[in-house]
């Protein structure tokens, strides 16, 4: 019989489906953020290098938020910080479509909806998803919710684009304001008692934060997750203007990003289920080379619409793949009592490489003219984080037993 301590609070079936249902409006919104570049800065006159340090500095404060608000939602409950998440995305997106200068435009679509992300997104449902989910099951429950996010990015990506053409850029995202606020009665699904955010550990805030970053491991899972934000943060912003400066049609650039969204769903789901049976640090360093090995394929071949369609396809599959075997190690390492935490520190490692993919997609474009350089910083990236993610220990961390009474 498991003790009370260990026992789900929740019900399997309501936290996969409330979690990937907010995990898919969350990331289904902010994957589509590449379709207002041209418009947005061709109506306000701004240079590409405005918009990108605006979605970089989105990805920061995501980044850096994300610890906090998995500290909260470790102490008090994911159920509030989901409430808070969900309106701060509906203010920031309605102040992104009023934002007139380029400062207002970084604090709306930057800070405003960084944050919101961080509220809203993995690392807080996939700490509810570990403490209500047996481990012999967890790595698949993340990789569902994962593919939930991928779900949401082939479905709103679309949506978004039919939107920005319909209603206008700016109206377009008073309606995606107005979706945000869905996140708030479906955050009542993960509501859980007090008792399930409680452990038999004495373990502290900052003795697990230590003992955590003094653990080799966890820096090269940090490592690793760095580049995974480079990568997958540059291509979805710039790619629709990389191919649109290279002569193919707008709509060539919606459905790559729809295709990229579609085959993650494959994906995700195939890294969670893979990590109950195979080493996790094996399918990590698999994914971040044979993404370096997709890039190079794609700029060496002519680029047309099917060269785009397939990279897109292969890169949908490694897209969020890294998600559920990463924070399933973590959970395995250091166990679920402080897991959107840490969760959040190795998030926040991917938001600093993803603030420097889209800073510098934009401002070596301003500079050079070409995207070019920048995609081999991603296949270089790639392979290093191949190599770093070998020699993860996997293990449960081994602490002193706690003195007798």
């Amino acid at each position: 019989m498991k003790t009370p301590a260990t026992a789900p609070r929740l019900s399997m079936a309501q936290v996969l489906i409330c979690g990937a249902m907010i995990v898919t409006l969350s990331m289904g919104i902010r994957h589509g953020f590449g379709l207002w570049l041209q418009p947005i800065t061709m109506e306000r006159g701004w240079t590409r290098e405005t918009f990108a340090f605006a979605i970089a500095v989105q990805n920061l404060v995501w980044g850096l938020a994300g610890p906090f608000a998995g500290m909260l939602a470790d102490r008090f409950g994911a159920f509030r910080v989901l409430l808070a998440g969900s309106l701060l995305y509906a203010l920031g997106l309605v102040l992104m479509a009023l934002s007139t200068s380029g400062l207002a435009f970084t604090g709306s679509a930057g800070v405003l909806l960084g944050m919101a992300q961080a509220g809203s997104t993995y690392a807080v449902v996939y700490g509810v998803i570990g403490r209500n989910v047996a481990p012999e099951k967890r790595s698949w429950a993340m990789g569902v919710a994962a593919a939930a996010g991928s779900f949401g990015q082939f479905l709103m990506v679309p949506v978004e684009n039919w939107l920005i053409g319909g209603l206008g850029w700016q109206n377009a995202l008073f309606v995606l304001g107005c979706l945000a606020l869905a996140i708030m009665p479906l955050a009542f699904g993960l509501k859980e008692p007090k008792a399930a955010g409680t452990s038999a550990s004495s373990q502290s805030i900052g003795q697990a934060v230590r003992e955590a970053f003094s653990y080799p491991s966890f820096r090269l899972l940090m490592a690793g997750y760095f580049v995974c934000g480079f990568q997958v943060v540059f291509i979805g912003v710039h790619m629709p203007s990389y191919l649109r400066d290279h002569g193919l049609p707008p709509q060539v650039a919606t459905y790559a990003l729809a295709l990229i969204g579609l085959f993650n769903v494959f994906g995700t789901y195939a890294a969670g289920s893979l990590g109950q049976r195979l080493p996790k640090r094996y399918i990590l360093s698999a994914i971040y080379l044979l993404r370096s090995v997709a890039i190079v394929t794609f700029l060496a071949l002519p680029l047309t619409p099917m060269s785009v369609y397939v990279f897109s396809a292969v890169m949908g599959v490694l897209w969020l793949s890294t998600v559920p075997p990463t924070n399933a190690v973590v959970a395995q390492i250091f166990g679920v009592q402080y897991l959107s935490m840490l969760g959040g520190f190795v998030f926040l490692s991917h938001q600093v490489g993803s603030f420097l993919g889209v800073w510098l997609g934009g401002k070596l474009y301003d500079t050079t003219g070409s995207y070019d350089v920048v995609w081999w910083i991603a296949v270089a990236l790639g392979v290093a984080a191949a190599l770093v993610n070998l020699p993860v220990r996997e293990g449960a961390i081994a602490r002193p037993a706690p003195a007798a009474a």
